[in-house]
Formats: structure tokens, sequence, C-alpha cells
């Protein structure tokens, strides 16, 4: 009997220890590798785990649904060649000691985007609204400078 009760503590322990491990590889060791991490996870179709390293609230889980939603529409093929390509990080901004942001690509569809990064209860998280609504943001901003050119 306790011997037993031996292995079932000894396999308790292993088993506390394993998670534990799983929990600390999941932790961004900065803002890139916070970036890098989401980012990898994204382009392998890995949702699940594209959210551990995002910001969740409200915003950001919606943007990552429909993220994902257009992710399960693309053909196989392009699936696969988003899955195989690699990441590339043109210009990086430290806002401030908690936020960065940074504009990459892929190198399957290489068009530029831009992501903030943010510190937050010292974890850094992507915070992905910032990449939908930054282009709003600079759409409306082009838009009233025409505008105001063509007054002119």
């Amino acid at each position: 009997m306790k011997t037993i009760a031996l292995i079932s503590c000894f396999l308790f322990l292993v088993m506390a220890c394993n998670n534990s491990d799983k929990e600390a590889e999941t932790k961004s060791d900065n803002d890139m590798d916070a970036a890098r991490n989401f980012l990898d996870a994204a382009l392998k179709g890995d949702y699940k785990n594209a959210s551990v390293y995002m910001l969740k609230d409200s915003a950001n889980l919606e943007y990552l649904n429909v993220t994902e939603r257009g992710y399960q529409r693309m053909s196989l093929d392009e699936r696969a060649k988003l899955k195989a390509a690699s990441l590339r990080f043109f210009d990086t901004k430290q806002v401030n000691d908690s936020t960065t942001v940074t504009v990459f690509a892929n190198s399957y569809k290489n068009d530029k985007d831009t992501l903030r990064i943010i510190r937050t209860q010292g974890q850094w998280l992507v915070d992905l609204k910032y990449l939908f609504e930054h282009d709003a943001d600079t759409s409306i901003y082009k838009q009233k400078n025409k505008i105001d050119t063509i007054q002119k």
C-alpha cells in the first residue's frame, strides 16, 4: 500500500513539473520573441498556440477569430505555402519600455504589416488589434490629406 502511495506521489510530482515546463516554453523572453512566436504559430495555422502570445481582450480575440476563419477558407496549397514561409522583420521601434512596434512580412505574401507588442504584468504580448486599426487610421489619415490638398 505504501508503494502505491509513493508511486502516486511521484507521478503527481512528475506531471506537475512537466506542466510548468510547458508553461515556461510559452512565455516570450522579449518583445521580438513574442512577435516571432505569435506570427510563426499563425503562419502554421495554429491559432490556439498563437493566442498564448496575444493580449487577450475582446477585440484581439475577435480579430484572431476572423484571421483564423480566413485561413480556413484558403486552399490547401496556400496553407502549405504559408506554413513553409519565413518571417522577415524590416523595422522595429521601441516606443517606450513596455511598447514596441515592428514592421514585418512573410516570404510567401511579402506584404508588410505593422504589429504592436506590449509588456503587461511582466509578459510580452502581441496587441493584434493594432494591425487592423492602424491600417484603418492610416487610410483615414491619407484620405484626409487628399481632401485637404484638393481644397487648397
